[in-house]
């Protein structure tokens, strides 16, 4: 009678102990439920922030090369201007670092890294940051990062730290093998990167010019968090991708040699700066470009901190114009013979005669105040004497003549058209300046005329007019390479995933050849007895070239004593290999025995002009054309058979007898 009841009480019991479990298994498959299903995404983010982390991975950006094709028969071994070489970003993850190790630890890397007081404080301040990644450190080589390894790993293991609480993520950083050389044409990136795209800024140069061809893409890798995983390691999920390389016209030897004889020039004229370009002139490839003082890529905080330094970040070849002055008159003795063709095809008299004998020693034109004067006097001139004693009155009567029976327009035009004044080369650099050509009836913002009556007088020998030495090295490789209008560049090609681009471009021509070789003749007696730039003699070679000393214009009036000097000329005469242009800034004012006043182009760029083209030459192993032009004491030496002798003893013969 008692048992019944008690197995009752027993059985339910049961049930509710039963309906427990089942409810409560019930709660915890609806909880998997909504944690695993409804809620996966949440979850699995939350644990992946804890456990996983993606980051960045660095690509290689474009590498710019030297033209090795220059040289034939010479090992084809590439060879680049800047490489990309592997750093290291130093980061922590102060989550896991407990406050007792925190004071010690950066005050190791902070060691390690040799860093200021300044930044040794930034570094200890990062540890406190509520975050799972700090960078600390930026650009950090190999050996850094083993020596500072070499201290954690075991100090990790010791105090029970994960191995990865420092961790490094690798990067690139640009380097220079020829350090500064090439410097401000190259330019460099900037230590922070942008902080939306990652990508390195360029601070000027072909940097910043090329700037969408040579960045490349980021990768995307995933790092795992735990004391298991150094986050160096992880899985790729998006390969990166390397930018273009960017092949250049500049030979790396050649650009030394360019480099090494402006700087001596610069030293021993004791001149501000002075810059070099050396171009093919029948296909516009710049083959150097040098300038001194030097701007180093890798140092150039110290460039953009420094007021007095910043001037160096500038290609002074590109960025800078100034009066042209005597280089300007080769290209007036063109235009001139050029309006002898025109005046023939409308059936008028020809504008002069280059062998007629023109009364020099007179040196008053309309509209001027003061008479235009020469170096020296001479009482008469022809073509030839008036470009080998460099007079500014016989090339200011040209352009009188020019203008009188052809018209400003028609001069100005010919400066433009032919000569391209007036207009950017269009070289690959950014920043290029315009410069100055005046046009009949503008006005300045001022209100005076741009063009008024002298203006053409002034014009003639190279004052009234601005440009850069590009565009100066443009106007003569129409004389040098037989009457084509040549566009300048940097490059050879550009390679992309195998794929080669860059465009070609067609010169046109724009000057009789004959009228070119006439111009040739007269300034190949420059450099000759009774020339004034005889320093710019290329010894067993030909030349031809003109050098000139602009005054500068100093609190509105023109300088005495302050001078942009050049040499501008090409070698060999006849089919020139090279074009060359050499100015210094401010070569200093004095008077040598001997040698004569020293701030001149023929004195200061001239044998500058020499030897960079010399020893380009011989580099090349380009035969000499004038193999008895040697100087006295070279056994190599026979006056008589040298190029040019007989011509200059009898234009020298000529001028003694008309100025006698």
């Amino acid at each position: 009678m008692k048992i019944g009841p008690l197995i009752s009480k027993d059985r339910f019991r049961l049930v509710v102990v039963s309906l427990f479990l089942f409810s409560f298994f019930c709660f915890l498959i609806l909880q998997f439920y909504k944690v695993q299903i409804l809620e996966g995404k949440k979850w699995s983010r939350q644990a992946n922030l804890q456990h996983q982390l993606v980051v960045s991975t660095p690509f290689k950006r474009g590498v710019f090369y030297s033209n090795i094709e220059i040289k034939e028969k010479h090992p084809q071994v590439e060879q680049p201007f800047v490489i990309d070489i592997p750093k290291f970003h130093l980061f922590i993850d102060p989550f896991v670092i407990p406050e007792k190790h925190r004071d010690i630890i950066s005050q190791n890397i902070s060691n390690y890294l040799d860093v200021d007081d300044k930044r040794a404080r930034y570094i200890r301040r990062e540890f406190e940051r509520k975050s799972r990644s700090r960078k600390i450190a930026a650009f950090i080589d190999h050996k850094m990062k083993e020596n500072l390894q070499d201290w954690w790993s075991p100090f990790a293991k010791k105090n029970k730290l994960p191995s990865n609480a420092l961790y490094y993520i690798q990067d690139y950083k640009r380097s220079y093998p020829f350090g500064d050389h090439l410097g401000a044409v190259l330019h460099t990136l900037r230590d922070d990167r942008d902080e939306k795209t990652h990508q390195g800024v360029p601070t000027g140069g072909l940097e910043m010019y090329f700037n969408d061809k040579l960045k490349g893409k980021e990768g995307k890798k995933l790092l795992y968090r735990s004391p298991r995983h150094a986050l160096e390691a992880g899985k790729e999920i998006i390969a990166p991708e390397n930018g273009a390389d960017v092949y250049l016209t500049i030979n790396h030897y050649l650009q030394a040699i360019a480099e090494e004889e402006i700087e001596k020039g610069v030293k021993i004229a004791n001149a501000k700066c002075g810059w070099a370009v050396m171009m093919d002139p029948k296909t516009g490839d710049v083959v150097a470009l040098a300038q001194y003082p030097r701007f180093n890529p890798e140092n150039y905080r110290k460039y953009y901190n420094d007021p007095n330094l910043l001037q160096l970040t500038r290609v002074k070849a590109i960025n800078d114009c100034y009066e042209v002055g005597s280089t300007m008159k080769p290209i007036t003795v063109a235009i001139a013979l050029l309006a002898n063709e025109e005046l023939k095809k409308r059936g008028e008299k020809p504008l002069f005669d280059p062998k007629e004998k023109v009364r020099c020693d007179d040196g008053h034109f309309p509209g001027r105040t003061r008479p235009i004067k020469d170096i020296g006097v001479h009482r008469y001139l022809n073509l030839d004497m008036a470009i080998q004693k460099s007079s500014n009155i016989y090339v200011a009567k040209l352009a009188q003549k020019i203008v009188e029976r052809c018209g400003a327009a028609w001069y100005r035009e010919q400066l433009q058209n032919i000569f391209g004044f007036g207009e950017k080369t269009g070289i690959e650099l950014p920043s290029e300046t315009r410069g100055l050509l005046p046009t009949p009836g503008k006005v300045y913002p001022c209100g005076r005329l741009e063009w008024s009556t002298p203006t053409p007088f002034s014009l003639a020998m190279g004052y009234n007019i601005l440009a850069n030495s590009m565009q100066v090295l443009r106007a003569w490789s129409v004389i040098a390479n037989g009457g084509y209008k040549i566009k300048p560049t940097l490059i050879k090609k550009i390679v992309n995933k195998d794929e080669i681009s860059y465009g070609t471009v067609e010169h046109e021509k724009v000057l009789d050849e004959k009228i070119c070789n006439r111009v040739v003749k007269a300034i190949k007696f420059v450099t000759k007895k009774g020339g004034t730039s005889h320093w710019g003699d290329i010894y067993g070679h030909t030349e031809a070239g003109k050098s000139s000393s602009a005054e500068k214009v100093i609190d509105g009036a023109y300088s005495k004593h302050q001078h942009v000097s050049s040499f501008m000329g090409f070698a060999p005469a006849e089919n020139p290999q090279f074009i060359l242009i050499v100015s210094m800034d401010n070569p200093e004012y004095r008077y040598l025995p001997g040698i004569g006043k020293t701030h001149y182009g023929g004195k200061s760029a001239g044998p500058v002009f020499c030897e960079i083209m010399r020893r380009s030459l011989e580099y090349l192993g380009t035969p000499p054309d004038d193999p008895h032009g040697y100087p006295r004491g070279d056994p190599r030496r026979i006056p008589e058979k040298a190029d040019y002798f007989h011509e200059t003893e009898k234009l020298n013969a000529l001028y003694k007898k008309w100025n006698s």
